[in-house]
């Protein structure tokens, strides 16, 4: 069957190329949210809302700043105004949705640790939700010690996930103490008895939520989140075997809170609200068997359009913030007004979208290698081999109505040469023209397929067989590891160049030494790709590539593959006049810290290194001063960063 071939956009046209086709080639203004889009200069550009007013800075010169400033790439940049928005957004849009349909109580949100668990991440979120109680989810010890930490609003909620020992238990009922809204939800019954053992032992009345298992199934890669084999939540058999407990202890009033957690980047609104009716039923039930209740958390699930295509595909979304957000409220009011209950505070752990947007890696391209042929002989020597000077004239003969066959008899003759190299009977030479011929012939039929309206199956991949590979200094297990975990897609661009039309088709590696370091899928308006376009690099001139919405999970899940550490991370304020601050600077890894990470010790392998070059100097193989060089050469490389480093122009 053949199948309509997409126009190629990185292909040579005589019409001007404009900012405007950029911003479609690359869908900045469908995945970019209104915080992202491009210049007249052609420059991305990050805008944010200041004073009712959009103020917008250019990438390019952000990245400038950065390396006056010694930053060099590749770097993580936070743009701090678009966290604040985002935060902003979510807490007014719930604020609306609950005028809009008179309902009866309150929205808390509470933000994942585990989503981005940086530092100066986490304290904007304690500093910017503040003034809506925004409050933070621990899943482990540790986390609830940050969530201990940033917070200072009583208001605030802290939500404890995740199983808890005695230890985890006390350091939530001490907040109780001090008069913080920790909640303990129970992921399974075993949980139940340390809590009500640690609470007698210290006096100290706990707030108790229970998650159950939603038998919704959603949409999208986490869909094994929600339904009977999610590995947490209770079963409904259990929960009531909670309810029994705590009625035992004479502690059903602590029981206040039902969690519901339906999946991650839930691309589907109709999940949603199938899920939440569901949770109402379960919310009811707890207040029948005598439970106060008072809230309900609906876990995270709100999307991030990746691709920016508005559909329920695995990283889109088929609502807005403001439809997901009433969609939550009708469908409790719906369900809980029929039975007369009090409504709940709505509680959601928004995590990848809060702060995907805020965060995005930048790199520089180091080299780039195509698939070109090499200008041909007019004619091949009568010495050469027969199958040689057969493959010379299929590239002769090469037009739209043979270029099928024209592929096929490249290929056979192709493989010819390549067996007779392996059976000695052809040489080196005569391999790299047999190969130089082929790309010839494969070019030509690539240029033809953009013409045509339908190309054949086995030919659909032939254009990216062919596309260049450009350099990206970064690693995609440290910076990007979705991508090669899940297959994940994020937006992909160059950040300048944008007003010049890219006539190069190319995937990106990284420059670690695995073939799994690659980026090899990218949006466009025609949906997932294999090649992205991108310009012929400048001489003297840096390429910049940036990845967006990478805010959530990258950092926190991110190892040392081939020993690349943490990048360099730079924090930027917007300001009402078009300015901007750089608020925290961060120098990523060096090579010391990466190795005392896996145990090795960089004082003592310095001692080995200068005994090693000693004993040279012992064994006449250099002289004390070039020990000397070698010592320094060491020395300076292990405080160096661990990603390539242009050599300084004098």
């Amino acid at each position: 069957m053949e199948k309509q071939y997409p126009a190629n956009a990185a292909t040579e046209s005589n019409a001007p190329w404009t900012v405007d086709d950029s911003e479609r080639l690359y869908g900045v203004n469908d995945w970019g949210a209104g915080y992202f889009n491009i210049s007249e200069r052609g420059e991305v550009q990050v805008s944010v809302q200041r004073q009712g007013q959009s103020t917008s800075v250019s990438l390019l010169e952000i990245v400038q700043g950065m390396k006056e400033r010694g930053m060099e790439m590749p770097a993580i940049l936070r743009i701090e105004n678009v966290l604040d928005q985002r935060i902003k957004e979510l807490n007014e849009a719930f604020i609306r949705a609950i005028a809009d349909v008179d309902y009866r109580g309150d929205y808390r949100g509470v933000f994942p640790i585990k989503v981005n668990q940086q530092c100066h991440v986490i304290e904007e979120i304690a500093d910017f939700g503040r003034r809506f109680n925004h409050g933070l989810e621990a899943g482990s010890k540790a986390e609830l010690i940050i969530a201990l930490s940033q917070l200072r609003d009583n208001n605030s909620l802290i939500v404890c996930n995740g199983y808890k020992d005695a230890e985890f238990v006390d350091l939530g009922l001490y907040a109780r103490q001090l008069g913080i809204n920790c909640f303990f939800v129970l992921e399974t019954p075993a949980e139940l008895p340390i809590i009500l053992e640690r609470s007698k032992a210290l006096g100290i009345k706990p707030l108790i939520g229970a998650r159950i298992k939603s038998s919704v199934i959603v949409d999208g890669h986490w869909n094994e989140d929600s339904g009977d084999r999610s590995i947490f939540g209770l079963s409904t058999s259990a929960l009531l075997d909670v309810v029994e407990q705590l009625k035992t202890a004479q502690m059903l009033d602590c029981l206040q809170l039902l969690h519901c957690h339906l999946g991650s980047q839930i691309p589907n609104i109709r999940n949603i609200r199938s899920g939440v009716q569901e949770a109402c039923r379960f919310y009811a039930g707890l207040i029948a068997e005598g439970a106060p209740m008072g809230y309900l958390d609906l876990g995270g699930g709100l999307a991030v359009d990746y691709e920016g295509a508005r559909t329920n595909s695995t990283h889109s979304m088929n609502y807005r913030l403001d439809e997901y957000c009433v969609n939550i409220v009708e469908a409790i009011v719906e369900s809980l007004d029929p039975l007369q209950i009090e409504h709940p505070t709505i509680v959601t752990e928004s995590g990848r979208a809060t702060v995907a947007y805020s965060s995005l890696l930048l790199f520089n391209v180091l080299d780039v290698r195509n698939h070109d042929p090499r200008p041909l002989p007019e004619t091949l020597p009568d010495t050469d081999h027969e199958t040689l000077h057969n493959l010379f004239a299929v590239n002769s003969t090469v037009n739209e109505r043979n270029f099928q066959e024209c592929y096929n008899d490249a290929l056979y003759y192709r493989d010819e040469i390549r067996e007779l190299f392996r059976r000695g009977h052809v040489g080196l030479r005569d391999r790299a023209l047999a190969d130089n011929i082929t790309l010839a012939v494969l070019d030509k039929i690539a240029k033809i397929l953009k013409t045509i309206e339908r190309v054949p199956p086995e030919l659909e991949n032939l254009p990216e067989l062919l596309c260049d590979i450009y350099y990206g200094n970064f690693s995609l297990f440290q910076s990007l590891p979705d991508i090669w975990a899940i297959d994940q897609v994020f937006p992909v661009m160059p950040i300048h160049r944008l007003d010049e039309q890219p006539t190069r088709e190319a995937i990106i590696a990284d420059i670690t030494c695995d073939c799994d370091g690659k980026i090899d899928r990218f949006i466009s308006p025609q949906g997932i790709r294999n090649t992205l376009p991108l310009h012929s690099l400048n001489q003297d001139q840096e390429y910049y590539i940036g990845v967006f919405l990478v805010g959530a999970y990258q950092e926190t899940l991110g190892d040392l593959h081939n020993l690349f550490g943490d990048t360099n991370v730079v924090s930027v304020k917007v300001n009402d006049d078009g300015s901007y601050d750089f608020v925290r600077e961060f120098h990523g890894d060096s090579i010391s810290d990466v190795l005392s990470y896996v145990e090795y010790d960089p004082k003592q392998m310095l001692e080995q290194f200068r005994r090693r070059a000693e004993q040279g100097v012992r064994d006449k193989i250099i002289s004390a001063s070039q020990r000397q060089k070698m010592l320094s050469a060491f020395k300076d490389s292990l405080q160096g960063y661990t990603y390539f480093e242009r050599e300084a122009q004098d």
